[in-house]
């Protein structure tokens, strides 16, 4: 093995077609849509080159700061719910069901297999007004309340969304994180029980800080794909009311492809981008001064 790894033939034979393959797929287009924030127009009425006027258009523009808004919001409701959620079905899963829990941790991962469109019909029926009422506006009827429409207003409709998604998603961050659990020793879990300490103080002074790594790993994973939300939204609400659902993602494509200005929807994109680096690196920073402090 140290003579495959001291040779540079035997790492460029092994890692180069890897690498062009991800230069091909990743960076040659994120070098191109970073040289059509420069331009103006599309494929079809051709290109002007506008230089920075993409990228000063976002400034002045309302409805970037709104999408923005509405993705920062969205992303940090969406990202606590799936990891609290999903670390709490892993403490059930290890604590209470034990070996028992093959069976619950199959239905609860189930909704994440399901397709988003399927989903979002699914959602769509339960929380129907008209021209049927459905499942969620029948039960509200039984109880003397009358029929909501749910996807009439900014409020009720976002709601809705962080329901589904947190249904369809929280199975897969409870099977991430219960591996994560599964590799603290049993012996120092044992140890601590045989000192007298309950399952909260367990819970508190030796999984928590040995899961943290596992925890960090998901905080990451889930925050930059809620940032990059789009299926579930367009499936859902296709951004309304309005556009009090739309996050960047629907307004970058919608920009695009809808009114062809490939130009400005590369500048909202590269917005999208940033945002992602800023807030891992952010996390990471933050991730590393508190194990300083410990």
């Amino acid at each position: 093995m140290q003579n495959i790894l001291g040779d540079r033939r035997a790492i460029v034979t092994l890692l180069g077609p890897a690498l062009l393959v991800y230069t091909l797929v990743m960076l040659v287009p994120v070098f191109w849509s970073l040289g059509y924030t420069l331009f103006d127009g599309n494929a079809i009425s051709g290109f002007t080159f506008v230089g920075f006027d993409n990228l000063a258009r976002l400034f002045t523009d309302p409805r970037v700061a709104d999408a923005l808004r509405f993705t920062i919001q969205y992303a940090l409701v969406i990202t606590v719910g799936q990891v609290a959620l999903g670390y709490l079905l892993s403490l059930f899963y290890v604590f209470i069901l034990k070996n028992r829990g093959s069976v619950v941790r199959t239905l609860v991962f189930f909704p994440v297999v399901v397709p988003t469109v399927a989903v979002a019909l699914l959602f769509q029926k339960m929380f129907e007004v008209a021209p049927q009422t459905g499942p969620v506006n029948l039960l509200l009827n039984v109880f003397g309340v009358e029929s909501v429409d749910w996807f009439g207003s900014a409020g009720s409709a976002f709601a809705v969304l962080v329901i589904m998604d947190l249904w369809r998603s929280m199975g897969f961050y409870a099977v991430l994180l219960y591996t994560g659990l599964l590799d603290i020793p049993d012996d120092i879990l044992e140890s601590a029980r045989i000192d007298g300490a309950s399952t909260w103080r367990v819970i508190r002074s030796i999984v928590l800080p040995l899961s943290l790594p596992v925890l960090l790993s998901s905080l990451i994973f889930s925050i930059n794909g809620t940032l990059k939300v789009f299926d579930s939204i367009v499936a859902l609400t296709n951004g309304g009311p309005g556009t009090a659902t739309t996050p960047l993602t629907l307004y970058m494509y919608s920009t695009s492809f809808s009114y062809g200005e490939y130009g400005y929807g590369a500048s909202i994109a590269l917005v999208l981008t940033i945002l992602c680096l800023l807030v891992t690196v952010f996390i990471f920073r933050s991730s590393r001064r508190d194990l300083t402090k410990g």
